[in-house]
């Protein structure tokens, strides 16, 4: 009996070839068939990141020399005279509020100046004379809270009660237009709030206001104007005996 021949594109396996187990073996194809080993995971866990530390908690002495922006300190300002200045009825009323903002600075930038001068200095002294008060607020406190010290001070020649701060360039004011109907306005009355507030903590009361003196050399050229109470005369005499 005839059989038929394979088709010349099929091949047929021998019984030998099938028997052998070196073809199928896993062990000898083991690295055809290998699957990538796995990354190992670490099971360490992660530091959270702490709490950042909030201003309070920075040492009050390490940012004596720290600076603010000044672009930032301009926008922040000009938002505090726009904003107050939708609240207002008249100008009056505007430096008033500004000169009520800036005496809350003032009392705060004192606090901070005396306790920084009484950590670091072994005999800190207080000042009991007003003019020595004065040159304190003209040099320290201006550097303090501007960067620079103030340009000069007068002494009245008509009052005897009245002092002048003259500043040639407030920097508060530097970036801000005053409408030509609003002439009359000092936004340095922020100022005057902050020198009125020192003052009284230095323990000469006193009414302070800011006034617009330009120049042809200093169009933003300030004086900051000192009343000082009775009772300061009188004391100051007091002393000179």
């Amino acid at each position: 009996m005839a059989y038929a021949q394979p088709h010349p594109r099929f091949s047929v396996l021998s019984s030998s070839s099938l028997s052998s187990a070196e073809h199928l073996s896993p062990a000898t194809s083991s690295t055809r068939f290998s699957l990538p080993s796995a990354p190992s995971i670490s099971t360490t866990p992660v530091a959270k990141p702490g709490p950042r530390p909030n201003i309070y908690d920075r040492p009050l002495n390490k940012t004596r020399t720290a600076e603010v922006s000044a672009s930032a300190f301009a926008f922040l300002f000009s938002e505090v005279v726009q904003y107050t200045q939708k609240r207002v009825s008249g100008i009056n009323d505007l430096e008033r509020r500004l000169n009520t903002l800036g005496y809350r600075i003032g009392t705060r930038v004192l606090e901070l100046m005396v306790w920084r001068a009484e950590s670091t200095s072994k005999a800190p002294k207080r000042e009991t004379r007003f003019l020595p008060a004065l040159m304190f607020i003209h040099t320290q406190v201006w550097r303090a809270v501007f960067g620079k010290p103030a340009d000069a001070i007068e002494k009245s020649v008509e009052n005897a009660d009245e002092y002048m701060i003259i500043d040639n360039d407030p920097p508060i004011t530097r970036n801000i237009s005053v409408p030509r109907d609003m002439s009359q306005l000092s936004c340095s009355s922020f100022t005057a709030g902050i020198v009125e507030a020192v003052l009284d903590g230095l323990g000469f009361p006193a009414r302070v206001t800011a006034h617009n003196t330009p120049t042809d050399q200093y169009p933003g050229r300030t004086t900051i104007l000192i009343k000082l109470e009775k009772s300061v005369l009188e004391r100051e005499e007091a002393l000179k005996s």
